[in-house]
């Protein structure tokens, strides 16, 4: 499955600078291949059709993939799955109102975060931290994006096969605190947008430096031009003005998206007027307001629309003057707007990991410490949930007791931690032979009990005789099992567990190594 996360992170840098209808011609034929109907696939699929900017048919492939990645059990891509129908939901509720639903966005992203755990798939991993952390972005969460974008780095960092994408994050935080700055320019806190301005200079001159792999002069343009926006604010208004243009006409010419790009005209504009080149300036801001694409999102369109207007104040406009003070009161209501959502935000994310620890402390409680399986409060707990079942006196269910055979011979001979070390390879010897459905506990000491809802005799018998097998075959192990095994109707599971345990005693009396049968309990 890696093999294919490897291929999909290989089309997905592709699809990003500049080839994304020929990627989409590739991911579908492999779709469409036996056995390629893979999450990572679908994944692919749903970068192409943002890079074209087609939100409807983005969410649609969300969908589908949603469904592969559940299907594969995939938690790394089931949340890149989840944060980008976040994102994407959020991207279209700015063009239908009827679509606009924040708290759907911030659900889906705290499940995504939920789903990231022990993820062995470095590319679903890295690619799920950027799927939340663009979600966290679209919502202007900066300070909630931002630690997930670091994280992909670290990720790609330590992963060899991955090196040329880390440039790719550090583009990313790069343009994050480009857009921080810009927002808190719309609410007149100049020195805090200047101090994200030098934060994204740094992040921009790492990833050019960072770059690897067929498409890396594509990215390193990309991140210059980042750089360049960075210092336009700052010590180099004029060297930036003109690497702002030149670069821009590069990046045009790969083939980026003018959505991509749209960011950049209001840094140019004002690094022309920090010049004294108030003309050339307005000049450029009236073509960023002509084209500007519709869907630039709202943080890029009051950018575009607010520069044009300092300028034509700047020019001694009244109007300008009068739609500035306008526009300043709603930067500042939706700047507002933004910290409710962030503490909505957090304190979403606050109640879902103490709910998180409240079931791992309650998980913790039912597992035996040593083993890692059920413990007997828990083996006890599911069999008084077994009687008392609607229906429980027509279920079947076949209970185990399970005994180790020379445990003591073990830690006389060689130690304690041999016999933990034993009992630990038992237990999982043991479970490897269940059912999904079936429970295996140690109820203490060397002793173990095996619960079986709607085992058949002949099914726990087949079992029974695995686990004998698998637990004489344990490398280093000289232990075996003596296991005990009764059948009976569910409201009569108290009866079938002592004939286990005597039909248990009876294994070991014959010399251990054993599986004796009680039958059905009548």
């Amino acid at each position: 499955m890696q093999e294919a996360s490897r291929q999909a992170a290989r089309l997905l840098e592709r699809a990003q600078a500049g080839e994304a209808d020929a990627v989409l011609t590739e991911v579908e034929a492999i779709l469409r291949a036996p056995g390629g109907e893979l999450a990572c696939m679908h994944f692919v699929r749903v970068v192409v059709f943002i890079v074209r900017g087609d939100l409807r048919a983005v969410l649609d492939a969300v969908e589908l993939m949603v469904r592969a990645a559940e299907r594969e059990g995939s938690s790394g891509w089931l949340a890149c799955a989840l944060s980008t129908r976040a994102s994407e939901r959020m991207r279209l509720g700015e063009e239908d109102g009827a679509e606009y639903d924040v708290d759907a966005a911030l659900r889906d992203l705290t499940a995504a975060e939920t789903q990231l755990v022990d993820e062995p798939d470095p590319v679903a991993a890295v690619n799920a931290r950027i799927g939340i952390a663009v979600g966290y972005q679209t919502l202007r969460l900066y300070e909630l994006a931002g630690p997930q974008f670091e994280a992909a780095y670290e990720i790609s960092a330590a992963d060899p096969a991955q090196n040329g994408n880390r440039a790719m994050w550090l583009t990313n935080l790069g343009e994050m605190h480009l857009l921080w700055a810009l927002e808190l320019y719309q609410v007149n806190e100049s020195d805090a947008a200047e101090e994200h301005t030098a934060i994204a200079e740094g992040f921009a001159l790492r990833a050019a430096a960072e770059v690897a792999g067929d498409d890396a002069d594509a990215w390193r343009d990309n991140a210059l031009l980042m750089a360049a926006c960075a210092r336009a604010d700052r010590a180099d208004p004029a060297g930036a003005s003109i690497d702002i243009e030149r670069l821009m006409r590069i990046c045009q010419e790969r083939g980026l998206s003018p959505t991509s790009l749209a960011y950049a005209a209001p840094f140019r504009a004002v690094a022309l007027k920090r010049i004294g080149r108030l003309d050339e300036a307005l000049t450029v801001m009236e073509a960023a307001v002509a084209s500007l694409p519709a869907d630039a999102g709202w943080l890029i369109t009051a950018a575009t629309h607010r520069t044009h207007t300092v300028l034509l104040e700047a020019r001694g406009s009244a109007d300008a003057a009068i739609g500035l003070r306008y526009g300043d009161t709603v930067a500042a209501a939706l700047w507002r707007q933004r910290q409710y959502t962030l503490h909505t935000a957090t304190t979403l994310k606050s109640l879902v990991a103490l709910r998180a620890q409240h079931e791992q402390a309650t998980r913790a409680a039912d597992l035996d410490p040593l083993t890692g399986i059920a413990n007997r409060r828990a083996f006890d707990r599911a069999v008084r949930r077994a009687q008392t079942l609607p229906g429980a006196a027509g279920a079947t269910v076949t209970v185990m007791i399970i005994d180790t055979d020379k445990f003591k011979q073990i830690n006389d001979t060689r130690g304690h931690p041999a016999g933990d070390a034993a009992l630990r390879a038992i237990a999982r010897a043991l479970a490897a032979e269940l059912r999904d459905q079936d429970l295996i506990a140690r109820l203490g000491g060397d002793e173990f009990a095996a619960l079986l809802p709607g085992a058949d005799p002949a099914t726990a018998s087949a079992i029974a005789a695995r686990m004998l097998a698998a637990v004489r075959t344990l490398p280093d192990c000289p232990a075996t099992v003596s296991i005990g095994v009764a059948t009976a109707a569910a409201d009569e599971l108290g009866e079938a567990l002592h004939r286990a345990d005597q039909a248990m005693y009876d294994a070991k009396r014959s010399g251990g190594d054993a599986v004796r049968e009680f039958g059905l309990v009548p």
